[in-house]
């Protein structure tokens, strides 16, 4: 294997950038022989594309490494990086062999190739390297525990780690049932098994076992259990009612106050008590409140940390905004956003809410002056930045949303520069020939070092090629300069004009759902099978067909005009349907029509408030973001007299009555 490297060395391959014209066919090829894991062809095809020194040439030198990396040793890592020094795919490959190596428990070549790693963005290499700084005598408990808490998954590195700290007595069992609990929260259940096992100490497999069945039958389990004696049956008690708590929070709620609250210790069954409130507050429930409040009665915390992930802070928040029929319980948002870390507190989101928090309490408060400045003091902070709650928070404190002025133009020295990236270029390239997802990963590494003008230099540069989600991102990287031309680009834009102003459409609206459906990528599919610039599903593409009256076939779905005329076609009816209300119809339009009528049933709420209770977070991200670029593009197009705030309405809640539905069948 060293000589099958070696030879790709001696070609004198070069790092250039490459031509405007190169042969795809070969990279193609490689790609699929590399998901295929056909070592024979991505050698032969390794071997073709550096003796034709194709400027790409790294990228099948990478995949042909990666399957053979098993076999691999040290030296033939130590050629690759020689030869591809300073490229992406060194370190990606570095990623790889790191992983590798650490399964190999081969720590002496670790810390030797980890201070190595640029990106670093490898959580389960993250953890490895925590256990050679353990092994090497340094303290690492804290950094430890915060990497585990966060692994998503039961990955070896993770697992590693926290048996070893566990071994050696810096982690105690209490450390694997919070993670254990974390796990349950997000229903990673093989990383509560695996954290199970680490706090119990055991390997068995019958205990492996035994969980399991807590995970697939917690109202039988909890049946079993007449009482939870010892710390260890409490614990897996409390994980059961959790379970249960996530397929059926009353019964969870119902078993905890006939009995599981007095069977647990405190501090369990106030954990208990709050994964049954976090699961109610996710189904708009109207119990949530009481169950957090039930939760905090019962809480007790000897280590000083917050006993409760920031996430489940986040829904006692959300659950407090639609508290007392929409008017809100405003104490227990400012509780519950003082509970979180100091870095989630820092969200915007928690910013602006314990803002407005203050502001409602200012007004009963003896200390209301006090009050009211420490809330225009929060607002302050976020205002005029560029999302949706620096947005609303510039709105709130009477300030104008003005669009900043636009940086000074590239020069022809920063354009020049930007064009001669070579990571710049092979990304292009990439992207060019349809191997999106690499092209992506070498574009972002190549821009992640750059300043604010050899940002803009480069996100114009992706501009000029139309490749829009490159010009985009690269854009919203900027700190100290932002040009919001570049950020929200207006591609197509005689056509988008010409389909809105015939259907009735506001063009600002449309163009941000675009942004945030496609990135404006005429091809885009996602893993779903929804297509093209508007991102539209095939039935749903038939369906709007038929009601607009569009000749159409599948094939035609990613056709630009034909998916904007489905697109804004389909988003017209939905609108309609839900009376002309934006954050309704971009819900419906991103999760579906019902339940966005599923939604907005309970009390009438302030809209950006019912924003924040979406439950699904991919269409709660996504509705903020579409109606915050919606009025940044209003004020591009020279209409800024449209707020955000006006966007979002006065108010949500049930359906008017004696409004009709336009579309029951809306799908």
């Amino acid at each position: 294997m060293a000589l099958a490297l070696g030879a790709l060395v001696s070609t004198g391959v070069t790092a250039q950038a490459p031509s405007s014209e190169i042969a795809a066919e070969p990279l193609l090829e490689a790609r699929d022989a590399f998901r295929k894991r056909d070592r024979v062809r991505l050698a032969t095809l390794r071997d073709a594309t550096a003796q034709a020194q194709h400027p790409l040439a790294m990228w099948v030198a990478y995949w042909d490494a990666n399957v053979r990396l098993a076999e691999l040793q040290q030296v033939d890592l130590d050629v690759f990086y020689s030869r591809w020094g300073g490229t992406y795919v060194e370190d990606r490959l570095r990623n790889d062999w790191l992983l590798e190596l650490g399964r190999r428990r081969d720590w002496a070549n670790f810390v030797i190739d980890y201070p190595r790693f640029k990106l670093n963005d490898d959580r389960e290499v993250s953890c490895y390297a925590l256990v050679t700084d353990h092994l090497a005598g340094k303290e690492v408990r804290d950094a430890a525990r915060s990497a585990w808490a966060a692994q998503r998954d039961a990955d070896d590195g993770c697992a590693l780690l926290a048996r070893t700290l566990r071994s050696a007595g810096v982690f105690k069992p209490a450390d694997a049932w919070r993670k254990a609990r974390l796990a349950m929260e997000i229903n990673r259940h093989r990383a509560v098994i695996q954290a199970v096992a680490i706090a119990q100490g055991s390997n068995d497999p019958k205990a492996d076992k035994a969980v399991q069945s807590l995970i697939d039958a917690p109202a039988k389990y909890l049946s079993r259990k007449a009482r939870a004696a010892g710390r260890s049956n409490a614990e897996l008690a409390t994980l059961a009612l959790a379970r249960l708590a996530a397929t059926d929070p009353d019964a969870a709620a119902d078993a905890l106050t006939k009995r599981w609250e007095r069977a647990l210790p405190a501090d369990l069954a106030a954990w208990a008590w709050a994964a049954t409130a976090r699961q109610s507050a996710q189904r708009l429930s109207s119990d949530a409140p009481d169950q957090f409040q039930r939760a905090e009665r019962l809480a007790r915390n000897d280590e000083g940390d917050n006993p409760w992930s920031d996430d489940t802070y986040a829904w006692k928040v959300r659950a407090a905004l639609r508290a007392n029929q929409g008017a809100g319980r405003w104490q227990q948002v400012i509780q519950g956003v003082n509970a979180m870390s100091p870095a989630e507190q820092r969200d915007p989101a928690w910013v602006y809410w314990k803002a407005r928090g203050l502001q409602v309490l200012a007004m009963d408060s003896q200390d209301g002056e006090a009050l009211r400045i420490q809330a225009r003091e929060m607002l302050a902070s976020i205002a005029g930045q560029w999302h949706f709650y620096g947005t609303l928070a510039s709105e709130q404190l009477g300030l104008p949303v003005l669009l900043p002025p636009r940086p000074a133009a590239l020069t022809s020295a920063e354009r020049d520069a930007a064009a001669r990236d070579p990571g710049l270029s092979r990304a292009l390239q990439l992207i060019g020939m349809g191997l999106r997802s690499e092209g992506v990963r070498e574009w972002n590494f190549s821009v992640r070092t750059l300043g604010d003008r050899e940002l803009l230099a480069a996100a114009q540069r992706a501009c000029d090629r139309e490749i829009w989600d490159r010009c985009i991102n690269t854009s919203e990287r900027t700190r100290s300069v932002v040009d919001m031309q570049q950020r929200f680009p207006m591609p197509f834009r005689e056509q988008v004009l010409a389909r809105t102003q015939a259907i009735g459409l506001d063009v600002a609206y449309v163009y941000g759902l675009i942004r945030q459906e496609s990135r404006f990528i005429i091809d885009a599919r996602s893993g779903v099978g929804a297509s093209g610039l508007m991102q539209v599903m095939p039935a749903t593409a038939r369906w709007t067909a038929r009601k607009i009256g569009l000749d159409y076939s599948h094939e035609l779905i990613t056709d630009r005009d034909v998916n904007l005329t489905l697109g804004t076609g389909y988003l017209k009816l939905v609108l309609d349907d839900f009376a002309g209300s934006q954050p309704l119809a971009a819900a419906a339009y991103n999760a579906g029509p019902s339940r966005s009528r599923r939604w907005r049933e309970g009390p009438l709420l302030d809209p950006a408030a019912w924003a924040e209770n979406i439950p699904f977070s991919e269409t709660r991200d996504y509705v903020k973001k579409v109606l915050s670029n919606a009025a940044y593009y209003a004020a591009l197009l020279g209409n800024e007299s449209v707020s955000l705030s006006a966007r979002l309405g006065e108010s949500i809640g049930p359906r008017d009555p004696a409004i009709a539905s336009a579309d029951r069948d809306l799908p």
